[in-house]
């Protein structure tokens, strides 16, 4: 009589038996840890063959499993289903789920490279989707995934947007009968292919988020190149994924809670007509994403605008930069950070450099490791100097060679030379003048659309631009 081994009788039971996961993750899917560290997972599984028996779970990091979730048994299948809560998952990862119908019985199904941790929103316009070129970008981690415009959970890895094969028609392009199409196949291959620039600040900042915190990070991309605040108003909410708005809250439903959004958005608003709005429909958007994802106090992170190799609008240009600045008290649970420091990649692209610089810095501000960043707190004359005095400044205020930026204006907006000399002193900058110091004048930093500007503090985040402010004698 012919013998079976235990190993050949567990195969076949296995082979008899069948799970799918009707509700719960996928590979790379981050889920939002809560305040204390875990989450909560809701399961559903469809089990054949399997009627009465009970199903066990394991989560491992690796090949090891995880203290306390070692072969869990989550209950009986009942009518080829079983409904369950895996409660309590640590924040860490990548984790690797298998579920099984005996406790020593080979995996039937199982779900990889599964995150918790803390998820950001990119959204804006197309310093934020990415114009860097795609050269020395940041590296993967296997610390970070991204929930891709495709509504697919993948591998995060640069270019983090892909506009022509997101699933909302607002991101698709025209084909050359004028009608908006989604790329696939041998089209999107081609223009993958074809791609020179596509780098972000996304990558960079949840690369170094999770090397400060030790904290997991998916990233969600919405950003849409060359959009305005209207483009963006969440009055176009009903209109669902043909507004950028309305497409962004349709995903949320499907990512979940999330962390905080970080916005660079404003360039296609700095004109004569869109600047003298901009406060207030960028405060309300603001508003409307906190109230529409359930999260009054969500921490909303952006960007002020920078340089433009431009001469057109540059009131305006300075103006939604001035805006921007005066926003961030405003708002609460917000950070504003500078590029007008930055390289640029084209004539208004920040580099990809300069990206990864700016992400790092704004990761490790958001892990709360390192205060804002310089944020301009008035000037005094003392003597024969204007002290130019900032506050959040991480360590003390640095240039690579002399400091510029400053510039000293009369009452009829001239430039006016006056300073010889600056030093930096701790927080402060002072600007040194001969003479008497003529009435009305007036002290800005980084005005124009091109200006060279290098003031910076010690972790390398930049002095931001401010408006004309008086200077009191």
């Amino acid at each position: 009589m012919r013998t079976i081994s235990l190993f050949a009788l567990t195969a076949v039971l296995a082979f008899s038996q069948a799970i799918s996961i009707v509700k719960g993750p996928v590979d790379y899917q981050v889920y939002q840890r809560g305040t204390d560290g875990k989450v909560d997972i809701p399961l559903e599984l469809s089990v054949s063959g399997g009627d009465g028996k009970d199903i066990f779970l394991s989560l491992k990091r690796g090949i090891v499993p995880v203290p306390g979730f070692i072969a869990n048994n989550l209950g009986k299948a009942d009518n080829g289903k079983l409904v369950t809560t895996l409660k309590g998952v640590p924040t860490g990862g990548p984790y690797r789920l298998e579920f099984r119908t005996s406790r020593m019985g080979a995996a039937i199904a199982a779900r990889s490279s599964i995150l918790v941790g803390d998820i950001w929103l990119l959204a804006g316009q197309s310093n934020m989707e990415g114009v860097g070129d795609l050269i020395d970008v940041e590296k993967p981690s296997d610390k970070v995934n991204s929930f891709n415009q495709s509504d697919e959970w993948v591998a995060a890895k640069e270019p983090l947007h892909e506009l022509p094969s997101a699933a909302d028609r607002v991101h698709w392009r025209k084909n050359a009968a004028g009608e908006l199409e989604r790329l696939s196949g041998e089209a999107l291959e081609k223009f993958r292919a074809g791609r020179k620039k596509g780098a972000g600040l996304g990558l960079p900042f949840a690369v170094e988020y999770e090397k400060r915190t030790g904290v997991p990070v998916g990233l969600f991309p919405c950003a849409h190149g060359g959009t305005s605040m209207d483009q963006w108003s969440a009055g176009l909410k009903d209109k669902a994924g043909d507004s950028l708005y309305g497409a962004t809250i349709r995903r949320a439903a499907l990512v979940g809670k999330i962390k905080g959004i970080l916005w660079y958005q404003g360039e296609s608003d700095a004109n004569s007509k869109a600047s003298a709005v901009f406060q207030d429909k960028f405060e309300k958007l603001v508003a409307a994403f906190r109230a529409d994802l359930g999260q009054p106090d969500l921490a909303f992170h952006y960007l002020q605008i920078g340089r433009h190799v431009n001469a057109t609008n540059v009131a305006s240009w300075n103006q939604v930069q001035e805006l921007q600045r005066l926003s961030e008290p405003r708002l609460g649970n917000s950070v504003m950070f500078s590029t007008v420091d930055s390289d640029l990649d084209d004539g208004i692209h920040v580099s990809t450099v300069d990206l990864k610089r700016i992400g790092r810095a704004m990761a490790t501000v958001a892990a709360g490791k390192a205060k804002k960043g310089p944020h301009f707190d008035g000037i005094a004359v003392e003597g024969q100097a204007i002290r130019v005095k900032f506050s959040e400044v991480n360590g003390k205020l640095v240039s690579a060679g002399r400091p510029s930026g400053f510039t000293v204006h009369n009452a009829q907006g001239d430039v006016l030379p006056l300073i010889y000399k600056t030093t930096l002193e701790g927080s402060s900058i002072l600007l040194h003048f001969q003479g008497k110091l003529p009435d009305g004048l007036l002290l800005g930093y980084g005005q124009g659309k091109d200006p060279y500007t290098n003031l910076r503090d010690e972790l390398g985040l930049g002095a931001p631009v401010f408006a004309l402010v008086p200077i009191a004698k």
